[in-house]
């Protein structure tokens, strides 16, 4: 399996070389969308769920939402024709045994597309609650994992109401069996199967084409379109694509003035709008959603001056120092570390080769900002509490996020380069899923590559 999908990242890496002009892949009709949706639904249920269950010693898994007040999980476990769970959804995840697998059961009106089966008749049992006993009687689980928990958001899709209603329903014998199932939905969240990562790699190839176009004399006209015109530029792109996405995008410069970096305004506070001049170092933040995974992109571009044809060499070693950075950081990747771990070995690193660092990656997947292992945040370099003490593991995705600074001595002043990119960790190794930037994209282009692995 690793080797097919370090040849898939290298097919999809050298194929795009975030050049204006560069075709996104094919974005299927809507109705195909969802077959892949559900097919991948069906796979991630038969491969990973038995596992997981298992893992975490968990028996049998309930996860309940009200519609139109989603619990995380569950939204991930709807068939792609539903927007919602309808009335009171519950769905049961029962593990009956090596030879039987986990059957999967829907407490509701309806079959929960092709997985989740229903086993609730109306007419025969009134109350939806009693009947969820039944199931329970039958089954006879040592553990029932409830989606609630401290740390997680994600893991944490049990609201109140439906918790108390279902302990008032559940007998008294088995209020003691019932267990946290933090750890477990954040595994079902982070893992990613072979199927997906087929698809995967070319949802980021379009995410790419997009930013590299934006970044081009396609959008931006010196002197004349602004940072605010840019960030709109994108979301209309988007919208014109049928794509989604799961942010508004951000657009910043730095150039050769006495503006200092402000963290908070780069990323939150949005300043008012700057007009993009030549000589400007330009910084995107930007993603798409496709087929319920999501694509989180940080790039630069460099607007030329009169005369010039490339990038000055001080800012061509300020993108060295942040791809050296990214090097140190995902080669301490390793199953079992968890993300304080890498992050602190990762900064020392850096820093006893005289990079300065930050480093704020997380998991990418279902959600922009998923569950899983968190490798510190812009303003937690310390370390992360609990999403930072969870450790790696195989078949997880990530936003390599982090910035290195430069001082600029042309500048009189210190720079960042923020890079962010969507990558997979199999368990041994790293690997981008459609290669990261190296060389600034240029305005107007001169036809030079921008991605490599």
């Amino acid at each position: 399996m690793r080797v097919f999908l370090l040849f898939l990242v290298f097919a999809f890496s050298i194929g795009f070389g975030g050049n204006v002009g560069a075709e996104i892949p094919m974005i299927l009709p809507l109705k195909q969308q969802a077959q892949v949706i559900d097919r991948l639904l069906e796979d991630k249920v038969k491969t990973v769920l038995p596992e997981i269950m298992r893992k975490n010693d968990i028996d049998m898994w309930i996860v309940m939402a009200r519609e139109y007040n989603e619990d995380p999980v569950i939204r991930t476990m709807l068939p792609a024709i539903w927007h919602a769970a309808r009335r009171r959804t519950v769905l049961v995840m029962y593990d009956a045994g090596d030879d039987l697998g986990v059957e999967t059961l829907a407490v509701a009106r309806y079959d929960v597309g092709t997985v989740f089966k229903k086993s609730w008749d109306k007419d025969l049992q009134p109350n939806q609650w009693a009947r969820l006993v039944e199931i329970i009687e039958q089954k006879k689980p040592e553990k029932i994992g409830l989606n609630y928990s401290n740390h997680y958001g994600q893991a944490d899709g049990l609201t109140y109401a439906e918790h108390q209603a279902f302990l008032n329903a559940l007998p008294k014998k088995y209020h003691k069996k019932i267990v946290s199932a933090e750890t477990l939905a954040v595994n079902w969240l982070e893992t990613r199967t072979p199927s997906e990562m087929v698809i995967y790699p070319q949802i980021v190839n379009m995410a790419h084409n997009i930013l590299a176009e934006g970044l081009s004399e396609v959008a931006i006209q010196p002197g004349v379109t602004t940072t605010e015109d840019l960030v709109w530029w994108y979301r209309e792109k988007i919208q014109s694509l049928m794509l989604d996405t799961w942010f508004h995008p951000s657009v910043s410069i730095q150039r050769a003035d006495k503006e200092k970096f402000d963290h908070l305004q780069t990323f939150d506070k949005r300043p008012a709008e700057n007009i993009i001049q030549p000589g400007d170092l330009i910084h995107v933040d930007f993603g798409i959603t496709y087929m319920r995974f999501n694509t989180d992109t940080q790039q630069h571009a460099y607007v030329l001056k009169p005369g010039e044809h490339d990038v000055p060499d001080y800012l061509k070693q300020a993108l060295k120092n942040a791809n050296r950075l990214q090097d140190i950081f995902t080669g301490n990747f390793k199953v079992g570390r968890t993300g304080n771990d890498v992050l602190a070995m990762s900064r020392e690193q850096a820093i006893n080769e005289g990079i300065k660092p930050a480093i704020y990656t997380h998991p990418i997947g279902y959600y922009g900002h998923a569950a899983g292992t968190t490798l510190g945040m812009w303003d937690s370099q310390g370390g992360v509490p609990h999403t930072g003490d969870h450790p790696l593991h195989a078949n997880t995705a990530y936003a390599i996020e982090l910035n290195a600074s430069t001082f600029i001595k042309q500048w009189d002043k210190e720079i960042r380069i923020m890079l962010e990119e969507d990558a997979f960790f199999d368990g041994e190794q790293v690997q981008y899923l459609n290669g990261r930037q190296k060389q600034f994209h240029l305005i107007p282009r001169q036809n030079k590559p921008v991605l490599a692995d």
